[in-house]
């Protein structure tokens, strides 16, 4: 008999969340106390935004995010405008040909242990999320302001608590809790995404660790770096085609 997907994340949801406090659990965290590692990560904001305004100028266009999640697309595809992302890791995965785009980036990357997937996203201007709920309580966000419009800049509110984004800025939510993006703004915004296990105590740690290195790797991981690798080698092999 085949397990139904949501019956299993709401159980696995609700084990954690006798760990974490489920209905107290905080919306933001401080980086430096929680997960310091990223502020490594935050530190290399130069060099990140650098290779990024390379990559964004390079590529014509990179992939929606519902084109490489197809999970996503009742937040990606659902209103106007596109919200692109750029994999670096996913589950273990490694884009290669994205990867080779921004390697002092996935050099910082590598600095941050327990990580589950790093992505650049990208929202075209005027482009807002609907309110949506992260599936799984056994990971962290972490956001780095890459390229934000210093006018009207856009804000992202988690559990009815409002983030405005700058740029080499860095925040760390639990985006299990309902969140939008509310995004008026006439320029691009970029942010470097991380996710990162949670903290939790031993038994639930390993628990979740089997959920991530095992089941979801060979699931959703491999699904989605398969999907970001052939949108990377089908763009080169225009590139080649426009230059012979």
């Amino acid at each position: 008999m085949k397990l139904d997907y949501h019956i299993v994340k709401s159980a696995v949801n609700a084990f954690f969340g006798l760990f974490i406090g489920r209905k107290t659990r905080p919306t933001f965290f401080t980086i430096s106390e929680t997960y310091p590692a990223l502020d490594q990560v935050t530190r290399a904001y130069p060099t990140i935004q650098k290779e990024f305004d390379k990559l964004i100028r390079e590529w014509n266009e990179l992939p929606q995010y519902h084109e490489v999640d197809p999970g996503e697309r009742n937040i990606s595809a659902t209103t106007p405008r596109r919200w692109n992302v750029f994999m670096l890791e996913v589950m273990g995965h490694r884009p290669a040909q994205n990867r080779a785009c921004c390697p002092e980036t996935c050099r910082a990357l590598e600095q941050v242990p327990n990580m589950i997937q790093a992505f650049f996203s990208i929202l075209d201007p005027g482009k807002s999320v609907p309110e949506h709920e992260g599936p799984y309580l056994g990971y962290l966000r972490y956001h780095l302001g890459v390229r934000v419009p210093a006018q009207n800049p856009p804000k992202l509110v988690v559990n009815r608590q409002d983030y405005v984004w700058r740029e080499g800025e860095a925040v760390l939510f639990d985006d299990s809790w309902p969140h939008s993006v509310v995004n008026t703004s006439k320029e691009l915004r970029a942010v470097l995404i991380v996710d990162v296990r949670r903290p939790m105590p031993f038994f639930a740690d390993l628990c979740n660790r089997f959920i991530t290195d095992v089941v979801a790797r060979h699931t959703y991981g491999r699904s989605v770096a398969r999907k970001a690798e052939a949108f990377a080698s089908a763009r080169n092999a225009q590139r080649h085609v426009a230059a012979a």
